[in-house]
């Protein structure tokens, strides 16, 4: 769904590179990059890791927003809507 435009016009980029960090998704005309966390993310060190990671990212004005990957197929129609929910209209 975040191919060729699909969700309201918007280009989402995957596995993109901003500074040291490679974001699962990414959408520069929103500045939001969408990140799928699969069990490894859930561990002591990876979230401090990925709090670290966020903030930074917040600082220079990109908005974070991380799903479990689980909820992608559990409820991709509301995860979707989650995303568009944080658009500027």
């Amino acid at each position: 769904m975040l191919k060729v435009k699909q969700l309201h016009g918007r280009k989402f980029r995957r596995q993109f590179s901003i500074d040291n960090y490679i974001l699962d998704f990414y959408c520069p005309s929103e500045r939001i990059a969408i990140e799928l966390d699969g069990q490894a993310h859930f561990d002591t060190n990876q979230i401090e890791y990925d709090s670290e990671r966020d903030e930074y990212l917040k600082s220079i004005g990109i908005k974070v927003l991380r799903f479990e990957n689980k909820f992608i197929w559990e409820d991709t129609e509301g995860v979707i809507l989650e995303f568009v929910n944080h658009f500027r209209t």
